[in-house]
């Protein structure tokens, strides 16, 4: 099994730092895109703001169970950004979510295997490994999809 000291580095690694598994991260994708390229629309998919608001969504709402609160998250409202009108919400928001991907990778390296193995508040939900896991996966997944709305906004300048 992996060692929580291993899940929080690949979890820095996908969020602030590494470029390992897909030569990126959130935060050297997001860090030079500008209020009106994060809320840009293309077609019918959603913006780099809305995406980032929804990582961020499960990041807090893990977060606050790791950190001994309630489970409030609901897929339903993953999606009801707020509106970004200026740089500074824009700013505010990826500051936001670089903050509490390093405070929850943080908590990891802290948790211990017992901890790691532990229900996470429900049976049916698996156990706090399952969880930082799956959002892991999840995340990989929105980083490809950023990626990509990223190159197709470039490729319109």
């Amino acid at each position: 099994m992996e060692s929580s000291k291993q899940l929080a580095q690949r979890f820095r690694e996908l969020f602030l730092n590494g470029t390992w598994i897909a030569n990126t991260n959130y935060q050297k994708l997001l860090t030079d895109v500008n209020w009106l390229q994060a809320t840009q629309k293309i077609g019918t998919i959603n913006t780099i703001a809305v995406l980032t608001f929804h990582i961020n969504y499960y990041v807090e709402g893990v977060l606050q169970v790791i950190e001994g609160g309630s489970l409030d998250i609901r897929d339903k409202y993953s999606f009801d950004a707020p509106r970004i009108t200026s740089e500074g919400d824009w700013k505010s928001l990826r500051n936001l979510f670089f903050k509490n991907t390093e405070v929850f990778a943080k908590h990891i390296e802290s948790m211990t295997e017992d901890q790691l193995e532990s229900v996470f508040v429900d049976e049916k939900y698996g156990s706090y490994r399952r969880n930082i896991e799956g959002l892991i996966e999840h995340s990989y997944y929105h980083l490809g999809q950023l990626s990509l709305i990223k190159k197709m906004i470039y490729e319109k300048r």
